[in-house]
């Protein structure tokens, strides 16, 4: 039986921008658009052509990009009151875009018209009849979005669909039924999509706001009662609370609902599109994001992952790989032995099971979680744990001691410097570096001191620092806790420290962070009489 489709319609280059601290270059919303476009994505809303430059020249460019599948709408609104639609500079500029989409908004509630627009109800029904008539004689594709159609329906059903009912004369290809104000519940979204949908012909399509933290919820009770096109952004971002996340609105439709968006196949890539477009837009992605975030299949507690190993059915209600995701087991003083052997098997660890140290390191894990460790976000200070309680860790170099200077004169930045003596091999190094603080140049020296014997260091760098209080009553004397992610070749680990003294713990996190990438290059210490020729290693395989 073939699967019914619901047509997606993405707006993240426009109602996601419209987000507080989301910005998107031209080149920025065109890498979007192809990745959109890899997906599946029916259609592609770039922006509004007539309100700034950076939009047309968006339009401009997708004119020399083909596209495997989406069509490139341009977003405007309905021409102006008192104004012909063929006069009105805002269509014009629908036309200009080259499109051949075209998504204009029309008020549907009557307070907007009234209050909003300063006209009347038969002006705003002239203005939609004549915009849509207007871009169909050219051509066009035409989208409508009925703008704050719930509340209008909710205050004036008669004229809410008496406006729908204009544009669907005047020849428009869609109309979408938006919840611009996102206080609207699932039921109010059913029953109004379900009476539409008797009343009109055209198919219909849903715009859900989330700041009722619904509008996914919204788009689903749309599309069952009988919506065909669902309008979003790839991972919510938008205006005040968001958009619907049509992440989860796929994963929804397709894998719950049985209805189909995008081929089978290109589900998998629902995970990497979600963190590409985060990173592009440079926004953290919730780790506890559904379905794509990083802690959307993490089990924590032992009885969890004990269940989970047996059949991964317990706790999760889809397999993490349909949507590009993995299942992650957290180790950390709520875990259990099942956790840390799931961790031993994630990480292709050596380590002997069936061993006394499985209980010691169990053991440990949680006195240092109990210090202040987490090792939820610092993996790799997990696995040489692991490392060193298997005897699978060799010692590559030893810290005599360091020692760190700050400078301030007037009208310069404080200088740092520090000094490090360490032992490699049996032999002594005592090294210098500046940075431009405590830690970078603690950073700097150390690698400066290992760089000849290890030379991959070269190739590796520092990605992120964070720093916690953990006891904040103790104010300067207070313990702090020091994660930091390290990256080589695209390929990132994180590490932490703890101390009641920062530069202490973030030694430990630096230490931590090169031991494991020495670890990872699977090299042995050899003899040469060149330091620069040494190979390299802490484990047997």
């Amino acid at each position: 039986m073939r699967r019914e489709k619901v047509y997606l319609y993405d707006t993240t280059l426009r109602d996601g921008t419209q987000g507080e601290g989301i910005s998107l270059s031209v080149e920025d919303k065109v890498k979007i658009a192809m990745r959109l476009d890899q997906l599946g994505m029916d259609y592609i809303e770039g922006g509004w052509p007539g309100s700034n430059p950076k939009d047309m020249a968006f339009f401009e460019r997708m004119r020399e990009i083909p596209l495997a599948h989406a069509r490139i709408a341009a977003f405007g609104s309905t021409c102006r009151p008192g104004v012909e639609a063929h006069e009105d500079e805002n269509l014009r500029s629908l036309l200009d875009s080259g499109v051949k989409v075209a998504t204009i908004f029309g008020k549907s509630w009557d307070l907007h018209v009234t209050q909003a627009l300063k006209t009347t109800l038969d002006e705003n029904i002239r203005m939609v009849s004549d915009s849509v008539r207007f871009l169909k004689q050219h051509g066009l594709t035409v989208v409508f979005d009925a703008e704050h159609f719930f509340d209008g329906y909710k205050q004036n059903p008669v004229y809410a669909l008496r406006v729908l009912e204009a544009a669907e004369e005047a020849g428009a290809d869609w109309l979408v039924l938006c919840d611009t104000n996102g206080g609207s519940l699932p039921q109010e979204i059913y029953e109004a999509v379900h009476t539409v949908k008797e009343s009109v012909s055209l198919p219909i399509g849903i715009h859900t706001h989330n700041d009722g933290e619904l509008a996914v919820a919204n788009a689903l009770s749309a599309v069952q009662a009988g919506a065909r096109q669902v309008q979003g952004t790839i991972n919510g971002i938008g205006e005040r609370c968001g958009n619907s996340n049509l992440i989860s609105v796929i994963a929804n439709l397709q894998l719950k609902l049985g209805f189909s968006c995008v081929e089978p196949e290109k589900l998998q890539q629902l995970t990497n599109l979600s963190r590409y477009v985060a990173d592009i837009a440079n926004v953290t992605l919730p780790g506890n994001q559904p379905f794509v975030g990083n802690s959307a299949f993490a089990h924590k507690g032992g009885i969890h992952v004990s269940a989970v190993l047996k059949n991964p059915q317990t706790y999760e209600h889809l397999e993490p790989e349909a949507i590009g995701n993995q299942r992650r087991v957290l180790v950390s003083e709520l875990a259990g032995q099942s956790n840390l052997f799931a961790k031993v098997d994630e990480l292709q660890l050596p380590f002997d099971r069936t061993s006394a140290d499985a209980k010691a390191v169990m053991k440990e894990i949680k006195e240092r979680e109990y210090q202040g460790y987490q090792y939820e976000a610092a993996e790799a200070s997990l696995s040489l744990m692991l490392l060193e309680a298997g005897g699978k860790l060799r010692e590559l170099f030893t810290l005599d001691s360091f020692k760190i200077l700050m400078e301030k004169t007037v009208g310069k930045q404080i200088v740092s410097e520090a000094m490090v003596k360490l032992r490699i091999n049996g032999q002594r190094m005592h090294t210098a570096a500046e940075g431009n603080g405590p830690v970078n140049a603690l950073d700097n020296a150390l690698r400066k001191a290992l760089e000849s014997h290890f030379p991959s260091l070269k190739e590796m760098h520092l990605t992120d620092y964070k720093v916690r209080v953990l006891d904040e009553s103790e104010a300067t004397a207070a313990k702090v806790r020091v994660l930091i992610e390290s990256a080589k070749n695209g390929e990132k680990w994180s590490t932490v420290g703890v101390s009641t003294n920062v530069i202490e713990a973030s030694w430990e996190a630096l230490v931590d962070s090169i031991r494991y990438l020495l670890w990872k290059d699977g090299c042995e210490i050899g003899h040469s009489d060149h330091p620069a020729d040494m190979r390299i290693g802490i484990v047997n395989h």
